[in-house]
């Protein structure tokens, strides 16, 4: 080492040339035992040639192999962030076909509830129907038919029900009524549900509260009729306003 601590860095190639200067002294002396011999001996000059290539210091290597580890590290990381991404990619979509079958399969069977309380409540009201007019013709069939019937025109059977009505503009509103439900027809029968008389009481057995004659008298069809329309609709105009928006009462 010299003075102030300089350290001069002997290259690779200097090493390279002293070996070959080496070699060639070496070489020089063999030849010279062997021509004592009478052989010719041949030497090569090595001493323009690099026998050893240049090569990195042990720093320049680190640092090209930890750019080669970086490299690589990075690239890895790259390609697991990739696969991490198609994998919940591939989660996501899984989960949303999912959560779309368990709906389609809710509503599937949210219809079927639907469709088939529908049939359940049809089949109710048709069976309700039927018995309502079995019921009907069975309380028709009991009445005592030997009760002569009234002999009235339909202009008696209003003036009579006026009479019963009293209030003018309670009777109009009961009047409407009858003569879209029966035509004040006493003994008008629908066919269908069994309805019965002028106001087309359901079943018309019903009117015997208000007489035993119901079936043959139109004074106990209409007290009968007004007590109703009062009790369910306070009045007969209450009723016909009913029956204005539901065409029944």
């Amino acid at each position: 080492m010299l003075e102030g601590n300089h350290v001069t860095r002997i290259s690779v190639r200097g090493v390279a040339v002293a070996s070959a200067t080496a070699v060639t002294a070496m070489g020089a002396v063999v030849g010279m035992a062997s021509g004592s011999e009478g052989k010719a001996v041949h030497t090569v000059d090595v001493a323009g040639s690099t026998l050893l290539a240049e090569v990195p210091s042990g720093v320049q290597a680190q640092t090209i192999s930890d750019n080669f580890s970086h490299q690589a590290s990075a690239q890895q990381a790259s390609a697991d962030a990739a696969a991490k991404k198609a994998a919940e990619e591939a989660a996501r979509q899984k989960a949303a076909a999912d959560a779309q079958a368990k709906a389609d399969a809710e509503k599937a069977a949210k219809e079927e509830a639907e469709k088939a309380a529908k049939a359940a409540e049809e089949k109710r009201k048709a069976d309700e129907a039927a018995a309502n007019r079995s019921k009907a013709r069975s309380a028709m069939s009991a009445v005592d038919t030997s009760a002569p019937a009234v002999s009235v025109s339909p202009g008696s059977v209003q003036e009579i029900a006026q009479q019963i009505v009293g209030d003018d503009a309670q009777f109009q509103c009961f009047s409407q009524i009858v003569k879209r439900e029966s035509g004040w027809n006493y003994t008008a029968t629908n066919a269908s549900s069994g309805a019965y008389g002028l106001v087309q009481a359901l079943p018309g057995s019903k009117m015997a509260s208000a007489g035993a004659d119901w079936r043959t008298n139109p004074a106990t069809q209409i007290k009968w009729g007004l007590n109703y329309m009062n009790s369910r609709y306070g009045s007969p105009c209450g009723a016909w306003s009913f029956w204005q928006s539901h065409h029944w009462y």
